[in-house]
Parts: structure tokens; C-alpha cells; sequence
């Protein structure tokens, strides 16, 4: 120890503690030798406090503002020993500068899905995450109970405690919500609220003070996500025999456009295609089974020239191709596409006009016609 270090010794000091951190909780003043002098200046600001510990005891806790360290400041220091010289010599001791401002964006989540009973699912598993913040708010607790002689303590030396605790009441909460999987998106202002109630009981325990929580997400495993967006998908079909021949009357129109890909897009469309037949088999069975409980149903309406199914009456197209709907010989209609009966002259679906003239000389035209076979002129 050096000659400038025992002079410095000598002098008053004037303690006190600017944190220039956002997660210092606790700071121990450096004093030589940890001894104070008669008379030192003892500063403590807003959102701090001071701890005062003589011969390891804790002599006085000091709120913010300015003081001058004699006996008179010290009364509980007075009754801990008797001194003969009162503090004309040094004496053994420490401060400790507690934040008290509110410590913000600390985390909390679960590390381990949470086993519970829903109404609607059964067993399912939940995960949860938020945030909370807190604050020092009886520092003579906080130092006995957490901090202890460390010179410096953070908040990250406590946060994991913490986080047990939440985890564990929140756990409890949840349980006794009874609330349905489904529904707990709605309830989020209202379980964050119960916690903090909860958990502020666990916290006070440490001298500290559940300013805030929230509940950023409350959330399914992937794979039951992933099962209840199938469910929704089911959901907004409807009628899944309707789909399945929808969707491989469409494959079919895709594999009939593109015939070409090499031996492996063969190997490909092959599988598709057994795909599709059974899809269309098991559509073709419910079919029929409908029919042959209806025999009026199974008569009704005229056989796809395409594929030969049944297509009802009034329908605009095919149920087994999905083509539109005509009989050998039927017109369409040019309003509404509707097909009609050849030589119809005016639509059964819309009413509107099937008789298709010339524009110039207004004879009657055949289907299809390009140009007039009386003056010549070309149908548009």
C-alpha cells in the first residue's frame, strides 16, 4: 500500500454512486480500508438507497438526500456498541447503493410445455412467454435476503430465480382458469393481471415489487398447429366427396395438357394417376350407393358424353369430368352458358334468345357459323 494511498485514507470522503448500467441493482462503495471518517458526506439520489453496515450489522438505511455521517445521523448505529471517543477515530464500515428505479423488459417464459386438461382437446401442451418488470422496494430486505456482501449485483443473478417462481404460479393460474385453448387469446389482460396479483406475493418476499406483467403469447406444439389448420381446412370445404372429385377432375386436365416429362414424370403421373382413380372410385361408390337409395335420383338427368356420368338435370356441368353439361346435339346458351336442346329457341335457365340471325340480312344461322350463307358477311 503506498504513501499517496495511506494520505488519501486521511482526507473526509463524500460518498456516492452515479449508475451509468441498466442492470446494476446493487454497488458497494470502495472505502479505504473501509473506514469512514467522522464527519464524511454521504449522498444518495433519487431512485437509490443506502444500506449503512457497521461491524457487519446494518446500522441504518437512508432515503434520497444529503447527510453528514455523526452520531446524531446514526441512531441506531449508537445503540449497536458504545464508543468512548464517539467517532474521533475510524471505525469499520460499509455502504451499499441499492437502484430502486423499476427495472424493465425482463423475460419469462417456459422452458418445458404445460400439461393441462381442455374441454374441447383433452391433454394438450401449452407453451408460454411475456415480459414484467420490477423494483427494489424494502432495501434493508433485499440486501439480507438476495444481495449479501457482493460488491456488485445484477439483475441477471435473479432473473432465473424469478423466473422459477413465474413459471410455476402462472402454471398453477392457468390450470385453475379453466379457460378453453381457443379462447385464451381473449383472455390475455385478464390472466396477466391475476399473475401479477399472484406472483407479487412471491416477489415481496425478497423486498421487491411486481410493477408489471403481460402475456405475449400463449401457444400449441407445432405439430398440434399444424393438425388444427388441417381441421380449419376441412372446415371451409365442406363437402369432401364434392372436393375429391373436384380436385382430381382438375389433376386429370393438368396431366392431359402436359403428357410429355421423361420416364421419371411418367413414374410421377403414374402414381398421381392411381391416386386419382382411387379418389374417383371411392367418389363414383358414394355415387352410386345414392343412387341405388334414390331410383328416381339415378334416372333423372342425361349421361356426359365424356366420361358417361350422370349429370342431374339443371346442372351446368359434369360432375365426374367437370365439363359443361350437354346432351348429343345441345346448344349453349350465349347469355348464362347454359346447354339446351338443339333447335331450342329460347334458353330454359335464363330465357334469353338461342336463335343465332345475321346481323345484316337477318337470316337464321346454324351453330357455329362463321359467315352467312345468304349474304356473306362474317358472324362476329
Amino acid at each position: 500500500m503506498g504513501i499517496m494511498d495511506r494520505i488519501m485514507g486521511q482526507f473526509i470522503e463524500v460518498i456516492e454512486w452515479v449508475d451509468d448500467s441498466s442492470d446494476t441493482m446493487v454497488y458497494r462503495f470502495p472505502v479505504y480500508s473501509k473506514e469512514i471518517k467522522m464527519g464524511a458526506q454521504l449522498t444518495v439520489r433519487e431512485t437509490q438507497a443506502a444500506v449503512f453496515l457497521n461491524e457487519g450489522k446494518v446500522a441504518d438505511v437512508f432515503s434520497p438526500g444529503r447527510y453528514e455521517l455523526t452520531t446524531q445521523n446514526l441512531p441506531i448505529l449508537t445503540t449497536l456498541r458504545s464508543w468512548k471517543y464517539g467517532f474521533n477515530s475510524p471505525f469499520k464500515a460499509d455502504v451499499f447503493f441499492l437502484n430502486t428505479r423499476q427495472f424493465t423488459d425482463l423475460k419469462w417464459g417456459t422452458a418445458n410445455p404445460i400439461m393441462m386438461r381442455d374441454k374441447e382437446f383433452g391433454m394438450i401442451r401449452l407453451r408460454a412467454f411475456g415480459i414484467y418488470s420490477m423494483k427494489i422496494i424494502d432495501p434493508k430486505t433485499f440486501y439480507m435476503e438476495i444481495a449479501g456482501t457482493r460488491g456488485l449485483f445484477t439483475t441477471e443473478e435473479i432473473t432465473e430465480q424469478l423466473r422459477k417462481g413465474i413459471i410455476s404460479l402462472f402454471t398453477d393460474l392457468l390450470a385453475e382458469s379453466a379457460i378453453p385453448a381457443l379462447d385464451l387469446a381473449t383472455k390475455y389482460d385478464e390472466l396477466s393481471a391475476a399473475a401479477r396479483q399472484k406472483i407479487s406475493l412471491d416477489f415481496n418476499t425478497y423486498g421487491l415489487e411486481l410493477v408489471k406483467f403481460y402475456i405475449e403469447n400463449i401457444s400449441l406444439p407445432e405439430e398440434v398447429e399444424k393438425m388444427l389448420d388441417k381441421r380449419t381446412s376441412m372446415g371451409i370445404v365442406g363437402d369432401l366427396s364434392k372436393f375429391t372429385s373436384f380436385q382430381a377432375a382438375t389433376s386429370m386436365e393438368e396431366a392431359a395438357r402436359n403428357p410429355g416429362g421423361g420416364a421419371a414424370a411418367a413414374g410421377v403421373g403414374l402414381g398421381a394417376g392411381l391416386g386419382m382413380a382411387q379418389a374417383m372410385n371411392q367418389a363414383f361408390a358414394a355415387q352410386q350407393a345414392a343412387s341405388a337409395a334414390s331410383p328416381a335420383a339415378a334416372t333423372a338427368g342425361i349421361k356426359c358424353p365424356t366420361c358417361q356420368a350422370v349429370i342431374p338435370d339443371g346442372s351446368k356441368f359434369c360432375p365426374g369430368c367437370g365439363k359443361v353439361a350437354m346432351a348429343p346435339g345441345a346448344i349453349l346458351c350465349p347469355k348464362c352458358g347454359m346447354s339446351a336442346p338443339a333447335g331450342s329457341k329460347f334458353c330454359p335457365g335464363c330465357g334469353a334468345t338461342m336463335v343465332n340471325k345475321c346481323p345484316g340480312c337477318q337470316v337464321e344461322l346454324p351453330t357455329g357459323a362463321k359467315f352467312c350463307a345468304s349474304c356473306g358477311q362474317k358472324i362476329s
